[in-house]
């Protein structure tokens, strides 16, 4: 029995000081989780949020033409309890990574299924595991938009939009729920 307390004291000591580290240093972006109910199916997108802080983002900071983790810390997700089109892309109920290559007039939304990733760092590995990938245009705001945004708007019966804004740069994706 001692021997096991030796061993499972300098653990618990070592679980107690990480959480103490993570309560000092919150994440700089929050994180966040918006969710829809569509056509009786629930659909989830969970994302960092960062903000400008006075920085050129999209063009800059975040190249055109360079896949993005779409917000900060882990990959993007998004989540669908049934299957639907993401604009024309059939897309089987589960969970996948959500990355985006932004462009001035277009993005490329990706869905990935190796949806648990940090950022966007090993998304050449495993490119090969992408659903597929889909053009949409670019909506420029009139205004910057400070923190970027992802919402899910529900339309009309088995139909919803998913939104992506930040800057001034706005997309949005069509989603149809089979």
């Amino acid at each position: 029995m001692k021997k096991l307390l030796l061993v499972l004291a300098p653990l618990a000591l070592l679980l107690a000081s990480a959480q103490l580290v993570r309560a000092q240093n919150p994440r700089k972006s929050p994180h966040d989780k918006v969710t829809a109910t569509v056509g009786g199916q629930t659909i989830t997108v969970e994302y960092g949020r960062p903000y400008l802080k006075g920085r050129k983002m999209l063009g800059d900071h975040e190249p055109y033409g360079k896949v993005w983790r779409t917000g900060a810390d882990e990959a993007t997700t998004f989540t669908t309890t049934g299957d639907l089109m993401f604009g024309s892309l059939h897309v089987p109920a589960g969970t996948y990574a959500l990355f985006t290559i932004p462009g001035e007039k277009e993005w490329t939304v990706i869905l990935n299924k190796v949806s648990k990733t940090w950022g966007a760092f090993d998304y050449e590995k495993n490119k090969a595991q992408d659903l597929g990938q889909i053009k949409v245009p670019v909506e420029h705001l009139s205004s910057p938009l400070e923190q970027l945004t992802i919402s899910l708007e529900a339309g009309a019966r088995q139909k919803a939009m998913l939104k992506i804004a930040w800057e001034t740069s706005s997309v949005s994706v069509p989603l149809t729920v089979h």
